[in-house]
């Protein structure tokens, strides 16, 4: 029964973010079919912000009625329409309609706020109902919920990426044909609509693993100990639920026995409480809104093997640095800052390269694309590790502390994104390209 618990709780974990991690890694195929082009991900990142809005519903849900929302209601809600939003984008994810004057992928944009809704409330329910299992398997879940940025990425590394190859093309003018370079991109190994019935699959595979879970019978105890006393917590799940009081004063009704298990609370100053909160706000502006929106300048002009690549790694160096910090956990200020600050210049290095595009630096280079790919994978996984120990070092501190986590957080994220929108989608300081017709000077 453990084991079929703990293999339960992982598949569980999938669906927590894996609609979310799918679509970016998707990216590199999408933005040469759908018109946004390569303003696409800063419409994404707009998006997924406005999807919090099921999290503050739930969490609202909770303060002003206490006990009256059931967490497994809403698990099934969400993961079903999970489902359906990855079935239906396998069909649509192409449609397109005329707003404000231009063709906008309103079909896409719609299915993706839906996702988004999913994943962003799964912050907020699914860590709730996992408290009714002993604390054991929620080392398990959080695998799974590592594993729902890992798989997709996998799968996205297997579906290979259209190749751009410059063909000859004329074009009919009246004084006679004129002859240009066109790029044309070879298929991949499956196409996006396949890809989108996986995450599909795995959405199912996640609300079975539900329903098995909560269909459980209750014959052992419910878990008395501290939420994960040794693994990461889930930095986006630090909102309040009724199910953390609960456990709070079973806690104190064994006296010293539940001291002895939770650890020892930190004592910060107010300055290095300021300095804490001003690195989730920013790390996570980074990491979720500033640099997520010019991926595609940074990297397509390098070619569509460098943003595939720099997307799907990203989305696996994420659960990798999550994991690493499971085991080697360093709480230094210092540290942390430092390695802050080595991500924020890999992430700089890519806005540079975003604002140069479409004529980069070492541009049509081998060199130049193993650069834009590593600096990518640097820039993810340092800052997800700075995540995750800032997480680790306010829940350490109180459950307060940990849901302010979750607020800044969440305004990092939304700041981000609304700064870059109109800097790419209104003021156009960032210039698209083409493959085959674009002239750059010699770096």
């Amino acid at each position: 029964m453990t084991l079929l618990i703990h293999v339960l709780a992982c598949a569980f974990g999938l669906g927590s973010w894996v609609a979310v991690n799918g679509l970016w890694v998707e990216l590199p195929l999408i933005v040469n079919t759908l018109p946004e082009g390569w303003d696409l991900p800063s419409y994404l990142t707009v998006i997924i912000q406005l999807a919090n809005l099921g999290p503050l519903l739930v969490t609202l849900m909770h303060k002003l009625y206490p006990g009256r929302l059931k967490e497994s209601v809403v698990i099934y809600c969400i993961l079903s329409i999970g489902v359906l939003a990855c079935i239906l984008l396998a069909f649509f994810w192409r449609e397109t309609t005329i707003v404000a004057g231009a063709l906008h992928s309103t079909a896409f944009f719609i299915l993706t706020f839906f996702l988004s809704l999913v994943d962003c409330t799964s912050s907020v329910t699914f860590l709730p109902f996992m408290m009714q299992l002993p604390a054991k398997y929620i080392t398990t879940y959080f695998i799974g919920e590592g594993l729902s940025g890992f798989i997709p990425g996998v799968v996205a590394l297997a579906q290979g990426v259209g190749m751009a190859k410059c063909v000859n093309a004329s074009a009919n003018l009246t004084d006679g044909n004129s002859w240009y370079l066109q790029t044309e991109y070879l298929p991949p190994n499956f196409s996006t609509g396949v890809f989108f019935f996986f995450l599909a699959a795995m959405m199912c595979i996640s609300l079975a693993a539900f329903i098995a879970l909560n269909r459980l019978p209750r014959t052992y105890e419910l878990s008395t100990e501290n939420l994960v006393t040794d693994t990461v917590p889930s930095v986006s799940s630090g909102l309040e639920n009724p199910g953390v009081e609960t456990n709070h004063g079973r806690e104190k009704s064994h006296g010293g026995e539940a001291a002895q298990s939770r650890p020892v609370q930190a004592k910060h100053s107010v300055y290095q409480l300021s300095f804490i909160y001003f690195l989730v706000v920013w790390v996570n502006g980074a990491t979720n809104g500033l640099l997520p929106s010019v991926q595609t300048y940074s990297c397509m002009p390098y070619g569509n093997l460098a943003y595939h690549l720099s997307a799907a790694l990203a989305s696996v160096a994420n659960p990798v640095a999550c994991t690493i910090a499971m085991f080697f956990q360093n709480r230094s200020l210092v540290f942390l800052g430092l390695l802050a600050v080595l991500g924020t210049g890999f992430g700089s290095y890519n806005m540079a390269m975003a604002a140069m595009s479409p004529c980069p630096l070492l541009q049509g280079s081998a060199a130049g694309e193993a650069i834009i790919v590593l600096s990518w994978l640097l820039f993810t996984g340092t800052l997800s590790y700075v995540k995750v120990m800032v997480g680790v070092i306010l829940r350490d501190r109180s459950h307060s502390a940990l849901v302010w986590c979750g607020a800044a957080a969440q305004m990092g994220s939304l700041v981000g994104s609304i700064t870059m929108f109109p800097l790419v989608n209104i003021y156009r300081l960032f210039q698209s390209g083409d493959f085959c017709n674009t002239e750059c000077p010699l770096w």
